[in-house]
């Protein structure tokens, strides 16, 4: 009988996806329209219509600037655009609410190939996601950027760091707040926990989105507790702050 099934159905794998395909097809996180061959969360029009920034052609970029007097870095960059009511926002919400973290992965596949030219990512020694606390990782189930680092991770082989960084404060979620309400008290909300292995490093923090900078100051301003630290910032998109 199972010689028999073997023969009939030579791989299940497939047919079953093909199934899947038949009855809930992939649509386009964007337009919501059917994905077609080869597309791959994104449709193809979606794509050509997505606002890029184009920082990683510019060094000193306007989200490098963000940082001037703050924080040293060696270089800061976002793949997109974030704009209200724009395709950015769909993506980025369906990432970050509604569980499609396969948004994180193509992006950050999208956003390896424009930095592997990158001199300034040349010599970087691991990865690092801005944490969520426990209690909101438990609650969403996922950290936003995982993927999108894990993507990047793999295409410019850089190891991913999920230790080092911690969140010790439970706070509302960012986008709930006005520009007065993403700084107050958020001093104290981030804390590195290091060996003297650690020691020297260049760290890459990423995030989804880039606003005022401040989530990413903090988060930098721990790192830097490290001796010999060097910084620099990738993310999915940048808002107006």
């Amino acid at each position: 009988m199972l010689d028999f099934l073997n023969f009939m159905f030579p791989n299940p794998n497939r047919m079953f996806k093909s199934l899947l395909y038949l009855f809930f097809p992939p649509i386009c996180v964007g337009c919501k329209t059917v994905l077609i061959a080869n597309e791959n969360v994104i449709c193809t029009k979606c794509r050509h219509e997505i606002p890029l920034t184009q920082h990683h052609l510019n060094p000193e970029n306007e989200a490098f600037k963000k940082f001037y007097g703050r924080i040293p870095v060696e270089h800061v960059s976002a793949l997109l655009y974030f704009h209200k009511k724009g395709i950015v926002q769909e993506l980025i919400h369906s990432l970050k609410y509604r569980g499609q973290e396969a948004i994180g992965t193509a992006l950050g596949e999208w956003y390896a190939e424009e930095l592997k030219s990158q001199q300034q990512l040349q010599n970087v020694d691991s990865i690092i996601p801005v944490p969520l606390h426990p209690k909101k990782l438990r609650e969403r189930g996922y950290n936003q950027v995982s993927e999108f680092g894990n993507a990047l991770a793999k295409s410019l082989q850089i190891p991913i760091n999920n230790e080092i960084l911690f969140r010790q404060v439970y706070s509302k979620t960012q986008s709930q707040k006005n520009r007065l309400g993403r700084t107050e008290g958020i001093d104290t909300v981030f804390d590195v926990k290091f060996t003297e292995s650690d020691h020297n490093q260049h760290f890459v923090l990423i995030d989804d989105v880039i606003t005022t900078g401040a989530t990413l100051e903090v988060c930098a301003k721990a790192l830097l507790k490290i001796p010999g630290a060097k910084i620099s910032i990738v993310c999915m998109a940048m808002a107006d702050s």
